[in-house]
């Protein structure tokens, strides 16, 4: 009678310590991988809205530090008149609608974006330039862009699309402003940050308004 052999195995209590070990072991794993994932994607949203900031700080730095005069502060915006664009236009030295620029932060000061205004009706232009007699007066108002954005073509530019307390601070109210600071909020990583843009007019065009401030002259009125 031949003597069977038994091969030495795993015993019960082997067998669940190794399944314990491995239990720990998959555990680190998946938490190194979601605290690599998280932190990767922490760092491109901070990367991301960091870039934002670069932007929108030399978009409206160089835009206010360039505009001839800071016209309004109407509800949550700022409007500027940027440039005298027609140096060949009979009414070179007004303001032109197609001129201006509004900075808006929305009714809950959430986000800032640029809107600018082009290809406006003739007689809109000219009743603007020529027949209101306080056209500054209408820009410092809020149902006026409205009511000019129907007749116009616009174009928006988003800066800041997630942001939160945006203020618009002046030395002075328009249109006698020659400093313009901009702060906001951001949240980065968890973390709320303040960040602020300060411009200062290089151009004003103050020597142009009446004697109300609240209209444009030319050399020759």
């Amino acid at each position: 009678m031949r003597n069977i052999g038994y091969k030495k195995g795993f015993t019960l209590v082997e067998l669940l310590i190794a399944l314990s070990v491995s239990g720990i072991i998959l555990t680190a794993v998946a938490t190194l991988a979601f605290a690599l994932s998280s932190a990767h994607d922490s760092t491109e949203d901070t990367s991301e809205k960091q870039a934002q900031l670069r932007y929108t700080t030399l978009k409206l730095s160089d835009m206010i530090r360039q505009c001839r005069l800071v016209c309004g502060n109407p509800g949550d915006d700022i409007v500027i008149w940027k440039a005298d664009d027609n140096p060949d236009d009979p009414n070179n030295g007004k303001i032109d609608i197609s001129e201006l620029v509004y900075i808006e932060a929305g009714n809950d000061r959430d986000y800032i974006e640029i809107l600018e205004l082009s290809d406006s009706f003739n007689w809109i232009n000219n009743w603007f330039i020529n027949i209101l007699p306080n056209p500054i007066s209408y820009l410092q108002t809020s149902w006026f862009k409205e009511w000019v954005r129907s007749y116009c073509n616009e174009s928006e530019v988003v800066l800041i699309p997630e942001c939160s307390n945006v203020q618009f601070r002046f030395d002075e109210s328009p249109p006698q402003s020659r400093f313009v600071s901009i702060t906001f909020e951001l949240t980065e990583d968890g973390t709320v940050r303040q960040y602020e843009i300060d411009c200062a007019l290089r151009g004003w065009a103050g020597n142009l308004l009446n004697s109300t401030g609240t209209a444009i002259i030319n050399d020759d009125d």
